[in-house]
């Protein structure tokens, strides 16, 4: 399967009920293509797994769908690589 590559800029929000999480949500293009190309893909919960870039940070996580908010949303801990540890409502 073709690999595809996504850049964009969103908001870290933080899960209340996980403070050691921030997620961001994927915008509404990005989603839909990802759910057309890959949903038929996912794992666990409607998963699907991916390799993150975030500044010189890579990890590989897996995105997850917020059927409410009707995105994917990603993972993303509040020290990321080691760095210090980005903001709720930083954009990156």
């Amino acid at each position: 399967m073709a690999k595809s590559t996504y850049t964009f800029t969103a908001e870290l929000w933080e899960w209340e009920a996980q403070a050691a999480w921030h997620f961001v949500s994927l915008p509404e293009a990005v989603t839909d293509e990802i759910d057309e190309l890959y949903g038929h893909t996912s794992s666990g919960f409607g998963s699907v797994k991916v390799k993150v870039t975030v500044g010189a940070s890579r990890w590989s996580t897996s995105i997850f769908p917020a059927r409410k908010e009707g995105t994917y949303i990603l993972p993303v801990k509040k020290a990321v690589g080691g760095g210090p540890p980005r903001a709720a409502g930083a954009r990156n």
